[in-house]
């Protein structure tokens, strides 16, 4: 067979240069960002179709094709999607915020450090000096077991010189000081500081190059916004991570027989409207929160109390069951028949503040109004 002449060449074979070193030096990364947009890129547009671009765009069309087209099963889909979209998260949105930060003071002793961990099932706690915005540091469970193994292994060890029962194990666990205090174990490690601004892949990158895998998240004060441990950023790839002591987490949302809602107050608006139905529409308050608490905190202005009620979206209510000063806890949503234009409210327990612009149920002509 006679082999076709460069003119005889298809025009996209013409239009590519005459030829290529197989073995290019000094391959920088733009060079090998080229070399593989050629071969890659070329491969999925030669199977998938599309225009010359981004590989990343490229994998994008790909995802957005039926399973069946992409030879992806759907957890390998969901990862790659998750991967492709990390690049625009911050630290801000996988943070574990600072009312759900589990800290101990550094003068706490040894033996209630002890229960901390066993109450807790964290490995890593935050240790702080006065209050949690003087954070110094944390502690890691494995530290603290080492520190007590090596006390129990030495007092065992100076009692072998005695006429006495040896030790089945070897470890004296009476010579432990519980009652030390956690400052003058010098247990006290290293953590990371980043701002809720930074994106999540260069907090993972840091914490790889320090091997430091929490970060302490503070304001542009200095304050304590929350915290980031390295499997909060994992879980934003591969999902929620849950080990043998993590406890089975009630949904967020239930119907209950009557036809109402109990709810963490956690919940987000979008599983509140996707259980519920569409006319649970939160309106424009979904872009300022994300969450039922912070629907029910930008509704009235405050933190709610145990017990008020609050009006909701439309012909809805939502109540609150559990609460204390710092957060809202669980919620019951429910159709009023009494709201049917989804404003009115009922009472609110006594002791409750006003909501803004708000005012009292049998207002006293005679007095002036405090609510500033």
């Amino acid at each position: 067979m006679a082999m076709p002449t460069p003119d005889q060449r298809p025009a996209s074979d013409a239009a590519e240069p005459a030829q290529e070193p197989r073995n290019p030096p000094n391959l920088t990364a733009s060079t090998a960002h080229e070399v593989g947009d050629t071969w890659l890129g070329r491969a999925l547009r030669a199977v998938f179709g599309g225009k010359p671009g981004s590989i990343r765009a490229d994998l994008r069309t790909v995802l957005e094709r039926a399973a069946s087209e992409t030879g992806f099963s759907p957890k390998e889909s969901a990862m790659l999607w998750n991967i492709l979209s990390l690049r625009e998260r911050r630290v801000a949105d996988v943070m574990v915020p600072r009312a759900d930060i589990v800290a101990v003071q550094k003068d706490i002793a040894l033996g209630e450090l002890l229960k901390v961990f066993a109450s807790q099932a964290h490995s890593r706690l935050v240790v702080y000096d006065e209050t949690l915005d003087d954070t110094i540091g944390m502690v890691h469970i494995r530290d603290l077991i080492a520190l007590m193994t090596g006390r129990a292994a030495e007092a065992a060890a100076k009692a072998g010189d005695q006429p006495r029962q040896p030790l089945p194990t070897g470890l004296d666990l009476k010579a432990i000081d519980l009652a030390m205090s956690l400052s003058a174990a010098k247990l006290v490690r290293e953590l990371l500081f980043a701002p809720p601004s930074m994106p999540v892949l260069d907090l993972l990158a840091k914490m790889q190059a320090t091997r430091i895998h929490l970060a302490l998240v503070v304001d542009e004060y200095g304050g304590t916004d929350g915290v980031v441990s390295m499997e909060d950023i994992v879980e934003q790839i591969v999902g929620e991570i849950a080990d043998e002591h993590d406890e089975d987490l009630a949904p967020g949302l239930v119907r209950q027989a009557d036809g109402s809602y109990l709810a963490n107050a956690r919940a987000s608006l979008e599983d509140a409207t996707a259980i519920i139905g569409p006319e649970f529409d939160v309106g424009e308050i979904a872009k300022e929160v994300d969450t039922l608490a912070g629907y029910i905190a930008t509704r009235i202005g405050r933190l709610p109390v145990r017990g008020e009620v609050v009006p909701g979206p439309g012909l809805f209510e939502i109540e609150v069951l559990d609460a204390d000063p710092r957060r809202v806890k669980r919620l019951k949503i429910y159709r009023s028949p009494d709201r049917p234009g989804g404003s009115a409210a009922r009472p609110r327990p006594a002791g409750a503040p006003a909501s803004p612009g708000e005012q009292p149920a049998n207002p006293d002509p005679t007095k002036a109004s405090t609510q500033p």
